[in-house]
């Protein structure tokens, strides 16, 4: 990572340039206008170049030199003069280098900085580099090197710290009193060499005192300033944390919050959505979703911000149809799949991880293979989730290869391996086989509450769910990515692939449903998740359903009408409960304040989503987990398109539904979302029986509003009658809901309940 300068002053904001992709075949270039820089006469232009993530100690392992074990920089100075005269000044043998006040500078570990061993004026053109060291050239080529694509790192916000604590240990602790992906901006005034040590956390124990609540190998996110002497500021260059609460020790004198600022940083994508409802609880859960959206998107979509930071497909698989509804990710996302399409193996799995570090290739090997079910399916469920938020074919053409290969290569697994412990097999049952994806190392419905976190917090065997759960697991993602395939194929005008894929899906559900089906809808693994999938996916027979969805809600009542879904299911529970006439179960989940549930976290005063719903156990035992992983945030997805009632009928909001639900035990809710054609939002107040609903369409877009409990003859718009309503060009009713049908605008229904 670098940091250019030119005559002492930075150029450009980008943080963490270049940032990581898959490097060895995908390597950004960024471009500045630096034309407000360059002086008449001599100009200085230097660089501060760190270790990043080309040699830092990155992933879960901490593994360090995952690329290479030397920096280089390449850069150029183009410029073009007045008369028409062009200059190009590259990176060349005159350069020369130094050590640096940065004793050392990692990704992961933190940062020392030394500033008395920063040489003054060094980045001046006055500045002599006689005694400096000439640069080694080197030659990678270009072939690799891209334009940078999407929005860059930036600093997007500064937090003024809540409170500069004692702990009951007697330390000094920053509160934040949010966390962040960034780090912290100190101000200094203390004698040269005054050595101040910042610790970053993100959370405090029990007792109050400062907790380091992420362990291992390389995860000390610690960052050390010698001050020089005088009055002086400090912020790390080429680092980040995943923090709240920052332990502060050899700080002169006595801080106060004037003292430190929290410099937020990730990809600077626009906020394009929001939810917010009557119970102030469930909006703080939307800004945790919404907060662990921002510090996980940070260059790449990452599982945290502290612990590994790493591209793991399975999140954000889970997590992309809520990512698109709070910020626009089309082009963080494309560029992502760019990566994924890179580090794809040749026989078409999917690496867990993108990019695929060293460390992750060294797991693949463990497990003896680079993917699992439910996270190799990102490269068909990320761009079918951008595909439908905006509308652009693109994203589905670009990716289609890839789906193709990964696709193909769960079919070739699929079919030329049967379980060890299989035995002698029927006709019927080894044809079945081939349609079964029962074989290898998968995560299963990865962290199920019930399987991963025993009563006093402390983890269990994690591996149990994937024992318990894989077999299911991974056959209904073999289903899902062939259902999803045979769909982009028909946008793409290729018939005879959509057709192969349609067979092929609905043969894996056969099989499916005659191997792990029972007459009284029990599956083979007894667990909430697996029946949340075989709905949402029709693995089961349609006169079936009914006996399933009574296993799902009988779980669901035994375990307190509390959730028990695990990574891969959860992101469907709600929505299979809906769809399939129990929301009294579903609201029962959305209100559940006991452990597991969403408001559990937010009543333990959860500022972010939670890698593990006990992270904080009832007794008030904080455990060392993660407190900042988004999966579990796919809650929001259903806020918007359910409770709000605001979803895409066509690809990109062209075509609109809007269908609230005002039985849903809040007052009120308000959603809005910004299109590609403008902002659709959608309000509904119920104030006794009284509902209103506002909406607003944007031009060139068509919407169906429908009104639940709504008589048509009732309801009015703005006053009017719908019959005298400009812009209403039909209207009907289905059941108990008044359907109207409308073009771009701004409306009010009112009515009463029927």
């Amino acid at each position: 990572v670098y940091r250019l300068l030119i005559n002492g002053s930075r150029v450009g904001d980008q943080e963490l340039a270049p940032e990581p992709t898959a490097y060895e075949e995908y390597l950004q270039v960024q471009t500045y206008d630096v034309t407000d820089l360059v002086r008449s006469g001599a100009n200085a232009l230097a660089a501060i170049v760190g270790d990043g993530w080309w040699i830092g100690r990155i992933g879960i392992t901490g593994d360090s030199v995952s690329y290479g074990n030397r920096l280089a920089l390449l850069a150029q100075l183009e410029l073009e003069f007045a008369d028409g005269r062009t200059e190009v000044i590259s990176t060349d043998s005159h350069w020369r280098s130094a050590a640096g006040p940065l004793v050392y500078s990692d990704i992961f570990i933190g940062e020392k900085y030394d500033a008395r061993l920063e040489p003054v004026g060094w980045c001046e053109p006055a500045f002599i580099d006689a005694d400096w060291t000439p640069v080694l050239l080197a030659d990678h080529g270009f072939a690799r090197l891209r334009p940078q694509y999407g929005e860059p790192v930036r600093t997007v916000e500064e937090l003024r710290p809540v409170a500069v604590l004692t702990t009951p240990n007697g330390e000094t602790v920053i509160d934040l009193g949010q966390i962040i992906s960034g780090r912290m901006r100190m101000r200094v005034s203390g004698p040269t060499g005054t050595t101040v040590t910042l610790e970053h956390s993100e959370v405090l124990d029990q007792a109050g005192n400062f907790l380091m609540n992420i362990m291992g190998r390389n995860k000390d996110q610690t960052d050390i300033y010698v001050s020089v002497g005088g009055d002086t500021e400090y912020e790390p260059l080429f680092t980040f944390h995943g923090f709240r609460y920052v332990r502060v020790t050899g700080y002169p004198g006595t801080p106060t919050v004037d003292d430190f600022t929290g410099v937020v940083l990730h990809s600077d994508m626009e906020t394009v959505g929001g939810f917010t409802c009557s119970d102030e609880r469930i909006n703080q859960l939307q800004r945790n979703v919404v907060w662990s959206q921002r510090t996980n998107m940070l260059s790449i979509p990452t599982d945290c911000p502290q612990r590994e930071r790493a591209g793991w497909t399975g999140d954000i698989q889970v997590f992309a149809p809520t990512a698109v509804r709070n910020m626009n990710v089309a082009a963080f996302l494309t560029r992502w799949m760019q990566n994924v399409r890179v580090e794809q193996r040749p026989n078409g799995e999917v690496p867990i991880v993108v990019p695929y570090t060293k460390g992750y290739r060294v797991l693949g090997k463990l497990q003896g293979t680079a993917s699992s079910a439910g996270w190799g399916d990102a490269c068909l469920v990320v761009p079918w989730a951008l595909f439908n938020a905006y509308g652009d074919v693109d994203i589905l053409a670009d990716n289609y290869e890839c789906m193709v290969r990964w696709v193909e290569y769960i079919a070739r697994t699929a079919k030329e391996n049967v379980p060890e412990d299989a035995g002698v097999l029927s006709p019927e049952a080894r044809e079945r086989q081939q349609y079964l994806w029962n074989t290898g190392f998968h995560f299963g419905d990865w962290l199920i509450p019930s399987l991963t976190m025993s009563k006093d917090g402390e983890r269990v065997d994690m591996m149990q769910t994937a024992f318990l759960t894989k077999e299911l697991v991974s056959t209904c993602f073999y289903a899902y990515s062939t259902q999803i395939l045979a769909a982009v194929s028909g946008i793409l005008g290729r018939s005879s692939q959509a057709e192969r894929y349609r067979t092929l899906n609905a043969k894996v559900r056969q099989a499916f449903a005659e191997e792990y089906l029972a007459d009284d809808g029990r599956l083979k693994a007894h667990f909430q998740g697996i029946y949340v999938l075989a709905l949402h996916l029709r693995m089961v027979p349609e006169a079936m359903r009914s006996r399933v969805l009574h296993q799902l809600v009988s779980l669901i009542e035994e375990n307190d009408w509390k959730l028990d879904t695990g990574f891969v299911s959860v992101p469907f529970l709600m929505d299979v409960l809906c769809d399939n006439g129990r929301s009294d179960v579903a609201y029962k989940l959305l209100f559940q304040t006991g452990c597991p549930s969403w408001l559990y976290e937010v009543e333990k005063g959860a500022t972010t989503i939670w890698e593990a719903w006990q992270a904080i156990t009832p007794d008030d035992k904080v455990t060392n987990v993660s407190y900042n992983h988004y999966a579990f945030g796919c809650i929001s997805d259903w806020l918007f398109g359910h409770v709000g009632g605001l979803n895409p009928i066509e690809p990109g909001y062209r075509r609109i539904s809007i269908a609230p639900d005002i039985d849903c035990g809040l007052e009120h809710t308000e959603t809005e979302f910004r299109s590609r054609y403008g902002t659709v939002r959608s309000e509904w107040v119920l104030s006794g029986e009284a509902v209103t609903v506002n909406v607003t369409i944007p031009p060139n877009t068509t919407a169906v509003v429908s009104l639940p409990h709504a008589a048509m003859a009732g309801v009015t718009e703005g006053g009017r009658p719908l019959s005298e309503t400009v812009g209403v060009t039909s209207v009907s009713q289905s059941g108990e809901a008044s359907v109207v049908e409308i073009v771009s605008g701004v409306y009010s229904f009112q009515y009463h309940r029927a």
